[in-house]
């Protein structure tokens, strides 16, 4: 049974974004075919939730490979997308420091039903607790039309360059 949603994501108007992609690519790494968060239409600092999409296009770099035939979005790029978005959260209003965030695990994560190419997903993230200058915890959904497609938690940590 999926999880009340976070927020209702019919209530928000996703053509008129808040930070477009240019603004996500000055706070988030990922570049080229690992960019999976193409903009942001709500912020509310006072609950710590996010509200953005991705984009789904039918020329996706795993489209002609993941089910040929039939193209099935990888739950793993579902999860990478929130945690663009949480990632953009952590690092836009500065949660916990450091270069960059990255994964420090999942939990409870549940794929509700497919998502295939030509389709927008919209992403919701909450931050549930932060350990400052370590980690951020987030809950997080996605969803097609309005239908949950997925849900779970996800920590993210801080890496330093000078970790490597």
């Amino acid at each position: 049974m999926p999880s009340a949603p976070i927020v209702d994501v019919t209530k928000y108007d996703f053509s008129n974004t808040l930070y477009d992609l240019n603004d996500i690519r000055r706070v988030n790494p990922q570049r080229h075919e690992m960019e999976q968060l193409t903009a942001v239409v709500h912020v509310d600092e006072s609950t710590d939730t996010i509200v953005g999409y991705k984009t789904i296009g039918d020329k996706e770099f795993w489209s002609a490979g993941h089910m040929p035939g039939f193209p099935l979005m990888p739950g793993v790029v579902q999860c990478e997308c929130a945690a663009q978005l949480g990632g953009f959260y952590a690092r836009k209003y500065d949660l916990i420091g450091g270069d960059y965030l990255g994964f420090g695990g999942m939990d409870a994560v549940r794929f509700r039903k497919p998502v295939f190419p030509n389709s927008r997903l919209d992403l919701v993230a909450k931050v549930t607790r932060v350990r400052a200058r370590k980690l951020a915890q987030f809950q997080f959904q996605g969803f097609v039309d309005g239908q949950m497609m997925f849900e779970g938690e996800m920590l993210g940590v801080i890496v330093n360059r000078d970790q490597v």
